[in-house]
């Protein structure tokens, strides 16, 4: 640390740890307490009760847990492998034209993500291409959503490649493809891994597009969540919070081997 007098460093570690513990560790202890509570009238819950993680897990709720996962493996794939081949091609390309897919790949970011679900309900809810009312919406605005952070993470990793690395492939007689598989995409394993993990990530939690155009046989656990809330249902809303965070902690658990072995590799 830059600040070496103790009592200055204190006070920043001391400060760093009242944030900390007000805007992460408070949420998370509440959403926990609330989720075990049978009520809440004071400043501390009156009861402590199981019953509403047992009714997380209902037919009905594991359905919106599937549907989540399902989702968010999908987009995440989808953007991930998109996002690569963006990365890739926007590596080799002129300034110019780099400096454009650079921006066509950032604006999802930008743009709120209510935005994004409203175009894609109007965009194709009339032919040639008819997706609203389908799994295929939310699959997409979710791709959408994510597509900036899986190409910004991979681009970021293939700018760092050394460009000897093609022309001393191409000169031991290897083809374009077998550059790409076997020394381009290995050493951006790791990056592509990474990608795919703050994607799925982001897809688990995303709420303001899927909201917008989920149909009634494909709700993610977020919007059963917003809909649990949204008629007063706290505890049962707080119990699937708790759900879906040791849901995205598993499979962000499972991504991380896949990467430190990409890795190690």
């Amino acid at each position: 640390m830059l600040v070496r007098n103790t009592s200055a460093r204190l006070a920043i570690w001391l400060t760093f740890g009242v944030i900390v513990a007000v805007l992460i560790v408070t949420p998370i202890v509440v959403t926990a307490m609330t989720a075990f509570a049978t009520s809440w009238n004071s400043v501390l819950p009156s009861g402590v009760t199981t019953d509403h993680l047992a009714d997380t897990l209902s037919p009905e709720n594991l359905d919106s847990v599937a549907v989540s996962i399902q989702t968010a493996v999908t987009a995440s794939a989808i953007a991930v492998v998109i996002g690569t081949w963006a990365a890739l091609a926007a590596r080799k390309a002129p300034p110019k034209l780099r400096a454009v897919i650079d921006t066509m790949y950032h604006l999802p970011v930008a743009v709120p993500s209510v935005v994004i679900g409203l175009a894609a309900l109007i965009a194709f809810s009339k032919p040639p291409l008819v997706l609203n009312g389908t799994p295929s919406i939310v699959i997409l605005v979710q791709s959408l959503l994510v597509l900036s952070f899986a190409f910004s993470m991979v681009s970021a990793a293939a700018k760092s490649l050394d460009p000897a690395l093609d022309r001393v492939a191409d000169s031991l007689g290897a083809s374009p493809a077998r550059t790409l598989f076997t020394v381009t995409l290995p050493l951006l394993a790791p990056a592509i891994a990474a990608a795919a993990g703050l994607s799925v990530a982001l897809c688990m939690g995303e709420l303001g597009a899927a909201i917008m155009v989920y149909p009634a046989s494909w709700r993610t656990l977020p919007v059963t969540i917003f809909t649990q809330s949204d008629r007063g249902d706290l505890f049962s809303a707080a119990a699937n919070t708790l759900l879906l965070v040791l849901v995205s902690v598993a499979i962000l658990g499972l991504l991380s081997r896949i990467r430190s072995r990409a890795q190690v590799r």
